[in-house]
């Protein structure tokens, strides 16, 4: 029988003295006994509300990590949940492709002569050398999409959540993937005729975003169309290759053990091969002008979310790697996740739970 961290079978029974002993001395010493039994008997007893109240604190300052003020709260019941695109209806899409052009139809807060969408592609330029090659990869973007998704919602009344496309489904024909939909999607290729814009790519001329104006390009005001050039830089006959999000990829970055070499394999790894497949405004730092670029790291921020879920104890609050990309310091949860005025800045460590008050979804 074990109570605590004890185990009664060890506690050996004490015989009393012999009979032939001095009776008063007989008296003392099983009366020392009686008592140094007792003694042992209460600490026994003590033994398990002790150990409770000690593991109960371990669990909640070390393993349960709850922490206040400006760490990650997880309190949020009742999680929004993000699908993927091709999870939803028609009319759900027709509804988030609405809302993705009321963007581009509302005055901008950061830029002159803007609109709110040229607001994301404007900041994300802004700090682009922070955010790639860094442990902020990954929490900054969790928070800037989530940021693109507020305002979807709160500028333009859309009643739905972000989707995100699971390139996995796709690699073998990834050009021909459900987003590339002229109908319920986003249109494919640029014209295969036309002049290169930037980055490979020419105008889209199909689908809702047909003509869509982007105002920059990089860090410079640089009017122009959205434009894209599938292509993978040998034949560029409007194709390119999905190895690069194929099943195992994904399963063996999954298996990778640690936060810094997980969002390396990421970043390296499916993050980079959409856009230099796609090329044009994605090829870019203003990518973002590309509205498949939101339900892209849409799925890259799930990988993270079903990476941490795999091992939450461990996983939840694991963050470290070079605080930016020409840095020597290294991150910490306190790091300030800049958004040059799209919204107010947080720290790491408020968004590295989607369960968060702050951000409250999952998939």
């Amino acid at each position: 029988m074990t109570i605590g961290t004890f185990t009664l079978s060890k506690w050996r029974y004490s015989p009393l003295p012999s009979s032939d002993r001095n009776d008063t001395e007989f008296k003392q010493q099983s009366e020392s006994i009686v008592r140094h039994r007792k003694l042992r008997i209460s600490i026994i007893l003590l033994l398990p509300p002790i150990t409770f109240v000690l593991l109960a604190v371990f669990w909640k300052t070390i393993v349960g990590l709850q922490p206040t003020g400006d760490e990650v709260k997880t309190s949020c019941s009742q999680p929004s949940i993000r699908r993927e695109w091709r999870s939803l209806s028609r009319a759900e899409k027709k509804n988030y492709i609405n809302a993705v052009k009321c963007l581009g139809r509302t005055p901008s807060r950061l830029t002159p002569n803007g609109t709110l969408y040229d607001d994301f592609p404007w900041a994300h330029a802004q700090v682009s050398g922070g955010t790639h090659g860094s442990a902020a990869f990954y929490p900054w973007h969790r928070y800037f999409i989530h940021v693109y998704e507020k305002s979807l919602k709160e500028d333009c009344e859309y009643n739905g959540n972000l989707p995100y496309w699971d390139w996995t489904l796709d690699w073998e024909k990834i050009t021909k993937a459900p987003v590339w939909d002229s109908e319920n999607g986003f249109g494919g290729d640029g014209n295969s005729t036309g002049e290169i814009v930037l980055g490979h790519g020419r105008c889209v001329v199909d689908g809702p975003f047909a003509g869509q104006t982007a105002l920059f390009y990089g860090t410079r005001y640089d009017p122009h169309c959205l434009s894209r050039g599938f292509g993978d830089g040998i034949n560029d006959k409007g194709v390119f290759s999905g190895a690069g999000v194929r099943p195992e990829v994904v399963e063996k970055i999954m298996r990778q053990p640690d936060y810094e070499k997980f969002f390396l394999a990421v970043e390296n790894g499916p993050h980079s091969t959409i856009p230099n497949g796609v090329r044009g405004d994605f090829f870019s730092f203003t990518a973002p002008y590309d509205p498949v670029f939101f339900l892209h790291h849409a799925q890259l921020d799930r990988l993270w979310w079903l990476w941490q879920q795999k091992l939450p104890r461990e996983r939840l609050l694991a963050y470290h790697g070079k605080r930016a990309h020409h840095s020597t310091e290294k991150a910490q949860l306190t790091d300030a996740l800049r958004m040059f005025g799209l919204a107010e800045d947080k720290p790491v460590s408020q968004v590295m739970s989607t369960h968060s008050n702050l951000l409250c979804y999952s998939y």
